[in-house]
């Protein structure tokens, strides 16, 4: 599903066989980028280029990139990735409460607790993660 376009390039979300991390792809003439992107924060990266050997000038892949992280297009790829696909990926990690960080895995220790399950609200732009014998949930404003 389309998120947008730039100078020709389309940002889209595919919703068949799609797998974790959330990423978007971007179909440039004979090569396609894929960047990640997260429900946690804005960040977003240059995930890969298939194939290698026609990836475009970096200066093309990072100016999508900016493009991407505008907060409309993370917004709609956050949407459309959570309604199709009903994941935020965030499953089977586990969260630093004294920190507020993700700690990748399955971690058990002081503090740390692991993520039964999340999901995202797009319309309050927020995630909401449920802890296993946490004090409370986590909600992450985006």
């Amino acid at each position: 599903m389309k998120v947008g376009a730039y100078k020709g390039y389309v940002i889209s979300v595919f919703i068949r066989g799609e797998h974790c991390p959330p990423h978007v792809h971007v179909r440039g003439k004979g090569w396609d980028a894929r960047f990640r992107f997260s429900f946690l924060d804005g960040d977003v990266e240059l995930w890969d280029v298939e194939p290698e050997r026609r990836r475009p000038p970096t200066a093309v892949l990072k100016e999508i990139r900016e493009v991407i992280m505008q907060r409309h297009y993370l917004a709609r790829a956050r949407r459309i990735w959570w309604e199709k696909l009903q994941t935020v990926c965030l499953e089977n990690h586990s969260w630093n409460w004294d920190t507020s960080e993700l700690v990748p895995g399955l971690v058990i220790r002081r503090g740390v607790y692991v993520i039964a399950s999340a999901w995202h609200d797009a319309l309050a732009q927020r995630t909401i993660l449920n802890l296993v014998r946490a004090p409370d949930c986590v909600g992450i404003n985006l």
